[in-house]
């Protein structure tokens, strides 16, 4: 990548403050940048660094005010952070992407492959598997008989879906990333758990995301869904029947317990844990470890375990560090 401030302003339509024409070659993380590298401030807490910054160029607000000088140019835009995720993604967009069918690879009689499409090599399609236009299916991929799997949507080295399951447009699956493994489902009977079969199937919406190592399990019957724009971070469990809705971001290590029914847009951090059979509504957040063993409403603040509103926690973190202090003095009056 070469450009100019010049040029990054005019496809962010920003504006720019010092020399518009010094060459840019990279993007990095403001305190590492070096000369060459455009960077950007959207927390005010690194606003220092635009005074130590070896950055050639650095993206900030349009209200953005430095006190005093810097040797950095400005590029000043409505959203540093979005702009610079817009610019990654233009970068990305450029790189050479792959095409057709690698060997060895196993692809079922009848599979119709796409134009534009990308089987990677030590692949494995099975039977009646429908792809869409320009999928990315890389090394080592296994695609279950039945399996469909919507255009533009990328599946990493090594990912697995079970038979039946779909995947929906624009999706990106990570590497280790298991899709329709049976739901953790036994009936206890004479002192031994009998396995349930595990007859459905997982749905993945469009614009998901699903970090490496993740695994959604498919329902007992009927289906387990993952809506529309959520993301889910890496080494995450998604138990059976399970319905997520849309534009939820899940943190690592979170996991969800059977038939749990998660709204749209809440923020989980990591570590945290749902039991099963609950439901949770819309546009809340839940700190990281939390535990989640009742049915939440919409638009909470909860942390902890079980979870409570994120207030109320910080309150009692303060009464418990001074408990030691109180039973000091209560000893000492008697």
């Amino acid at each position: 990548m070469e450009i100019t401030p010049k040029g990054l302003a005019a496809l962010t339509g920003g504006s720019v403050e010092g020399d518009e024409n010094i060459i840019i070659r990279g993007f990095a993380k403001i305190e590492d940048a070096k000369e060459g590298d455009v960077s950007f401030i959207a927390n005010p807490k690194y606003s220092h660094f635009i005074h130590t910054t070896k950055a050639s160029a650095v993206l900030v607000g349009r209200d953005f005010n430095p006190e005093g000088d810097i040797a950095a140019t400005l590029i000043r835009v409505d959203d540093p952070y979005v702009t610079i995720a817009e610019l990654l993604r233009y970068v990305e967009s450029s790189k050479p992407v792959p095409e057709g069918i690698e060997q060895p690879c196993f692809v079922a009689d009848g599979v119709e492959i796409p134009p534009h499409a990308y089987i990677g090599a030590f692949s494995y399609i099975g039977k009646g598997v429908r792809l869409g236009r320009n999928v990315k299916i890389y090394p080592q991929v296994y695609l279950g008989d039945g399996v469909e799997v919507g255009e533009d949507t990328v599946i990493r080295a090594g990912a697995k879906v079970y038979e039946g399951c779909r995947i929906g447009q624009r999706c990106i699956v990570h590497s280790g990333a298991v899709i329709g493994a049976d739901g953790f489902g036994f009936a206890p009977h004479d002192g031994v758990f009998e396995k349930i079969p595990q007859t459905g199937i997982v749905v993945i919406e469009d614009d998901v995301e699903i970090g490496a190592n993740t695994t959604i399990d498919r329902a007992t019957f009927g289906q387990t869904v993952i809506g529309k724009g959520t993301k889910l971070d890496n080494l995450i469990q998604v138990a059976h029947n399970v319905t997520i809705g849309q534009n939820n971001v899940f943190a690592s290590q979170t996991g969800i317990a059977g038939s749990t029914h998660i709204g749209n847009g809440n923020m989980v951090g990591g570590q945290c844990g749902f039991a099963g059979h609950i439901k949770v509504g819309d546009r809340n957040e839940f700190g990281a470890q939390s535990g989640i063993p009742n049915n939440v409403g919409d638009g909470q603040r909860l942390i902890g375990y079980p979870a409570i509103d994120a207030r109320q926690f910080a309150k009692n973190l303060v009464y418990l560090k001074r408990l030691d202090k109180f039973f000091s003095e209560q000893r000492n009056t008697k």
